[in-house]
């Protein structure tokens, strides 16, 4: 299994996906438990969800689980959410606040270290290399780094989350006019709400690679799961209507910061 796959493609707009891979490999399955076999905290069928959306877009996508190591948690285990309930560089708990693991079998320093260069690393690299090459060929790079989640977790946030929750650590990862024009779409698709910077500000990823002075610019878009799942529960099936209804405005979206970017570039 190859930690990451890319789909490269000619425009403006790199498509991050750390949390929709599955793989697990045999030695850490053999140790999760019931809990943690469900693998409850995938981000379900988003690489689907935006497959072929934007002609010209680039995908990067993470195959391994985030119980494997999160993607998208700094590699140095520092806290994105100082004082609130989150998970970890490698996860020991899900999304609930429950062990994932057979008691006594959670990795321990020297496996993370292991983990985080077998699959962490090359993932950004990909995700980096690709950035760099967008950015030469246009003179400006926008990450959109594509989450979900499902739309009550008490252990998280109160209540139901928003349908569209659009991070960019407070204005600091993107150009105003990146964030004003995904917002102003949010806002604007009928049926769906939308919050800006509220529990979900953005990831590392959003935060590493936000860097609009260089030409990188970088936004977070956490999806609530009811929006294009059937069930948010097993199977987590696809539910093609309503991903059908989902993908116009999301198409909206990525279109929009692709005709933005040229006005951005370096």
């Amino acid at each position: 299994m190859q930690p990451v796959e890319v789909i490269q493609g000619d425009g403006p707009i790199v498509l991050g996906v750390p949390h929709a891979g599955t793989f697990v490999p045999k030695d850490i399955r053999a140790r999760l438990n019931d809990t943690g076999l469900k693998l409850a905290d995938t981000d379900w069928h988003v690489d689907r969800l935006y497959a072929d959306l934007l002609p010209g877009a680039t995908m990067v996508k993470a195959n391994f689980h985030r119980y494997v190591i999160d993607a998208n948690r700094d590699p140095e285990g520092v806290s994105l959410y100082p004082g609130q309930n989150t998970t970890t560089l490698c996860p020991v708990t899900d999304f609930d606040g429950r062990p994932i693991y057979h008691t006594g079998t959670e990795p321990e320093p020297h496996e993370i270290e292991a983990r985080r260069l077998a699959w962490h690393a090359p993932y950004h690299a990909a995700l980096a290399a690709e950035l760099e090459r967008v950015r030469a060929r246009h003179g400006v790079a926008i990450l959109y780094d594509c989450h979900s989640i499902r739309s009550v977790v008490p252990f998280l946030f109160e209540g139901v989350l928003p349908d569209f929750n659009t991070g960019t650590n407070s204005g600091t990862t993107c150009a105003p006019a990146i964030e004003a024009t995904v917002v102003g779409r949010t806002q604007a698709a009928e049926g769906y709400t939308s919050v800006l910077n509220g529990r979900f500000k953005g990831g590392w990823t959003t935060r590493h690679y936000g860097r609009p002075a260089e030409g990188f610019h970088a936004i977070q878009m956490e999806l609530a799961q009811k929006t294009h799942l059937a069930t948010e529960d097993t199977p987590f099936a696809y539910d093609e209507e309503k991903a059908k209804q989902l993908r116009v405005p999301l198409k909206d979206i990525l279109s929009a910061l692709a005709d933005l970017a040229p006005s951005l570039s370096t």
